[in-house]
């Protein structure tokens, strides 16, 4: 459980950094498993349901930016998230009821990893209402140096809703920078030890650097909303959707609250994740690797 001033802080900032919510055995754990994820990215050479890949991958020299739903590639990355240290500050952050909305492991190599732009999570997943947060886990120690992400405090509140929409009128998945300079200054780096944990609201506005460092930076993320929290682009598979359920029982009477929304449609010109998607706009704010 974390005291109630750390609540307080979230519903405040809409950001806390938690330390080493993981334990050292399920952190090598994982890391075994990342690497074994990784070697097996030498058979592959372009996207993949798992793998999304970093410029200048090779067989010979794996390079891979994102494993795309962890979950559902190794039971470890679902018991993380159903742990119950997590489940517990979970619940006092979002309430009893608690559903995964998804989940991706953000990997920065040293020298290259990828930078991903300025924006909010819920420009890319509105829904019925907004209690829903976004967690980072840190599976390595994180400073400024190797690429942390940037989260502006207080951006969660109110009417904040960017475009995140390019000049085409097709979805960007970012944030033209020349809107947003003064919340960009006043970004806080998400940094701790390997296994302490972000939680960073849904609207909360937020991006990261390359990793210009000699060290990795692996952040493994899960969405999670309140289980009275719907996706106003509908649910396909009921029975699938309710077997993400972290706790509490079924809800089928979502929880409507004003909230501002901008669907993402028209979809894309580049469709696969954010890194793909962001790549389509010209409105890039952070360096990438050469």
């Amino acid at each position: 459980m974390i005291p109630e001033s750390m609540v307080q802080a979230y519903e405040r900032d809409g950001v806390i950094i938690v330390p080493e919510v993981l334990d050292t055995d399920t952190l090598q754990r994982v890391r075994n498993v990342i690497a074994e994820l990784v070697a097996g990215a030498a058979d592959v050479t372009e996207h993949t349901d798992i793998y999304d890949l970093e410029p200048g991958h090779t067989r010979e020299t794996p390079r891979v930016r994102r494993i795309k739903t962890p979950h559902r590639v190794h039971p470890i990355f679902d018991e993380i998230v159903r742990s119950q240290p997590v489940v517990e500050i979970l619940t006092q952050l979002l309430g009893p009821g608690l559903r995964l909305h998804g989940s991706k492991l953000n990997m920065k190599s040293a020298q290259y990893g990828s930078p991903v732009e300025w924006h909010q999570d819920w420009a890319f997943y509105p829904h019925t209402n907004d209690d829903i947060l976004a967690i980072g886990v840190l599976l390595d120690d994180c400073d400024l140096e190797n690429g942390p992400m940037l989260v502006t405090p207080g951006t969660h509140i109110g009417d904040g809703m960017w475009n995140h929409h390019g000049e085409d009128g097709c979805f960007a998945g970012l944030i033209d920078p020349d809107q947003i300079q003064d919340e960009i200054k006043r970004a806080v780096p998400c940094m701790g030890k390997a296994g302490s944990m972000s939680f960073h609201h849904v609207r909360a506005l937020h991006g990261s650097a390359m990793n210009t460092s000699n060290r990795p930076r692996n952040l493994l993320l899960y969405e999670v909303a309140a289980s009275d929290a719907w996706p106003l682009a509908g649910v396909k598979d009921f029975e699938e959707f309710d077997s993400r359920l972290l706790a509490g029982s079924s809800v089928i009477t979502p929880r409507l609250t004003d909230v501002p929304v901008r669907m993402p449609l028209p979809p894309p010109k580049r469709q696969g994740s954010i890194y793909e998607t962001q790549s389509a706009s010209k409105k890039a704010y952070f360096t990438r690797a050469a």
